[in-house]
């Protein structure tokens, strides 16, 4: 799962797929991820996991790094 949403993250949001991603490092925070992407990383989640995000949700807050949107899934399943 972390493997999919990195390579998700890197390749489709960042756009740089060589770009070592840690799974604790800030995606929002941190600037490597604007607000707008939010959206299209929900969509993956949804159509990869099975799993309905709320818009709420979709914060820095709750999914600021690949752990938080992992937490989140799983508790989703």
């Amino acid at each position: 799962m972390q493997e999919a949403l990195r390579n998700y993250i890197t390749s489709e949001l960042m756009r740089d797929s060589d770009y070592p991603l840690k799974d604790d490092e800030p995606l929002i925070s941190g600037g490597l991820i604007d607000s707008f992407s939010l959206v299209e990383l929900q969509l993956f989640i949804e159509n990869q996991f099975g799993v309905h995000i709320d818009d709420t949700e979709l914060t820095a807050d709750t999914i600021d790094n690949v752990e938080d949107i992992v937490e989140l899934i799983v508790a989703r399943q």
